[in-house]
C-alpha cells in the first residue's frame, strides 16, 4: 500500500488509458494514408505495456516509499506552494482573465525569493508580455476579463 513506484505506474496506466480511448475517437486511416488517430493510438498503447511492465518490476525490486521520495524541509513548501499556484490559477483565470490569474500564480511562486513588490512587480512584467505575445502576436485566444486583459 505504501508503493510510490505502484501508484505512479497505476496513474500513468489510467493517463495512458484515457488517452488511448480518446484516439480511437479519431480515424485510424485517412483517405491518402495514416490518419490522426494512428499516432496517440500507438504511442498510448506503448506507454501503457511499458507502464505494466514498470508495475510489475515496482514489486520485484526495493520498495520505493512516499517518504523517502517526497520532498522535506523548505523542498516541501516549495513544492505545496507550487500545486497551490496552480490551483489558485486554475480557479481564477475563469473569473479574472489570463493577465491577472498568472500574476497571482507567479506572484505565489516569487514572493518567497525576492520582496513582495518586486516579486508582485515581475509577475505582473511577465505576465503582460506572455499575454501580448500569445493573444497580440500569434493571435492565439486566453481568457480575458471584462476590460480585455
Amino acid at each position: 500500500m505504501n508503493n510510490a513506484a505502484l501508484w505512479i505506474g497505476l496513474v500513468i496506466l489510467a493517463f495512458a488509458g484515457v488517452l488511448f480511448q480518446q484516439s480511437t475517437t479519431y480515424q485510424y486511416f485517412g483517405r491518402f494514408g495514416p490518419g490522426p488517430g494512428l499516432f496517440p493510438l500507438w504511442l498510448s498503447g506503448t506507454l501503457g505495456v511499458i507502464t505494466l511492465i514498470y508495475i510489475i518490476n515496482s514489486y520485484r525490486h526495493k520498495i520505493v516509499t512516499f517518504a523517502a521520495i517526497l520532498p522535506k524541509g523548505t523542498g516541501r513548501i516549495r513544492v505545496v506552494s507550487l500545486f497551490a499556484a496552480l490551483i489558485v490559477f486554475l480557479v481564477a483565470i475563469r473569473f479574472t482573465g489570463y493577465t491577472v490569474a498568472s500574476t497571482i500564480m507567479l506572484f505565489i511562486l516569487l514572493v518567497r525569493e525576492y520582496k513582495w513588490y518586486k516579486s508582485l512587480a515581475i509577475a505582473a512584467a511577465i505576465s503582460v508580455v506572455v499575454f501580448y505575445v500569445f493573444r497580440g502576436i500569434l493571435d492565439v485566444p486566453l481568457p480575458v476579463n471584462p476590460f480585455g486583459f
